[in-house]
């Protein structure tokens, strides 16, 4: 399987990797076919003029080389970003940045989008 120099350098040196204390949301996803676990925190913070913006962002992932790049690469792409611009990123999107997957690991581009998305879900409902 090949690798692009990007996901192996995210792999070895994942960004923003690590637990959060007191995120303002959390999302957690898994794939019980391949035995990924993808756990995504944000931090939100209310910007006059953007709006909630993700202000921090750690994960933790148990998984493949592709599972660990994706989530260091999401997190790259969410970090700064308003909630709205966050929810806007897709799976084409990490896997582009990454200089693309082999076709049988885009799963896991998946499973960081759906981490993110869930973290800023669980954002929206506790906000309440």
């Amino acid at each position: 399987m090949q690798y692009s120099k990007k996901v192996l350098e995210h792999f070895a040196h994942p960004h923003n990797q690590g637990v959060m204390k007191n995120p303002s949301g959390t999302g957690m996803v898994g794939n019980p076919v391949c035995g990924d676990l993808m756990k995504i925190y944000i931090k939100v913070k209310k910007d006059k003029q953007k709006g909630e913006i993700i202000e921090d962002i750690k994960f933790e992932t148990l998984g493949c080389a592709s599972a660990i790049a994706t989530s260091s690469m999401i997190t790259d792409l969410a970090k700064n970003k308003t909630l709205k611009d966050a929810l806007k990123i897709t799976r084409d999107d990490v896997a582009d940045h990454l200089e693309g997957l082999p076709p049988i690991k885009m799963h896991c581009s998946n499973l960081a989008d759906d981490a993110l998305h869930a973290a800023i879900k669980d954002y929206e409902k506790n906000k309440k």
